[in-house]
């Protein structure tokens, strides 16, 4: 399964072409720089979904809280499992 993570664009950085753009993006307390190639239209203060150093899509504040409300979750489920035995 592959995973997007939602993250607020900082900084966007113009290249020679659409796609040559890329961003400075916070994801909680991390930022990374990431592409834009596919969301090129993308602006300072906007969310969007990052996968593998790509963003891939445009999303709103409120679905960005959704997902890492999702996440967070998720992460607090996998707490509660009990450990797979070794090999």
């Amino acid at each position: 399964m592959c995973l997007a993570v939602p993250g607020e664009v900082l900084e966007v950085f113009e290249g020679s072409s659409e796609l040559e753009r890329r961003a400075r993006v916070r994801f909680g307390g991390v930022v990374r720089e990431v592409s834009l190639a596919c969301v090129p239209q993308a602006a300072v203060g906007e969310f969007v979904l990052v996968h593998v150093g790509l963003a891939i899509a445009r999303i709103d504040a409120a679905e960005a809280a959704r997902v890492f409300e999702t996440l967070a979750e998720l992460g607090e489920l996998d707490a509660t499992q009990p450990e797979a035995p070794g090999p």
